[in-house]
């Protein structure tokens, strides 16, 4: 139950905490050990399934990220090849002009 402590050394720790404390806070002192240490196994387990969580995230990321660039890079391939030499290079207007604006300004 509570590893290597049996009963005999759970008796004199009983006997202890009833000599130091007394019969009436003993109850109260038991009540707050066991809310202290419900709390204390709720974060445990809330930390727990936080990291489980990001370690799932994470891997959904690599995975995503492995079938992306597996994705991209044949495609990349021919699109490299397919280049015509004789295509006429676009060139972009060096001033370009606003939509419904004239040279005067008006």
């Amino acid at each position: 139950m509570f590893g290597s402590i049996g009963m005999p050394e759970l008796i004199i720790i009983f006997v202890i905490a009833l000599i130091i404390f007394g019969p009436r806070k003993l109850p109260e002192l038991g009540r707050s050990l066991g809310k202290s240490l419900a709390e204390f196994k709720r974060a445990s387990n809330e930390l727990k399934s936080t990291l489980e969580e990001e370690i799932r995230l994470e891997d959904q990321r690599a995975s995503f990220e492995a079938s992306k660039a597996a994705n991209t890079a044949p495609a990349a391939a021919p699109a490299a090849t397919t280049i015509d030499p004789m295509a006429v290079p676009q060139v972009e207007e060096p001033f370009p002009v606003a939509a419904g604006r004239t040279e005067h300004g008006a």
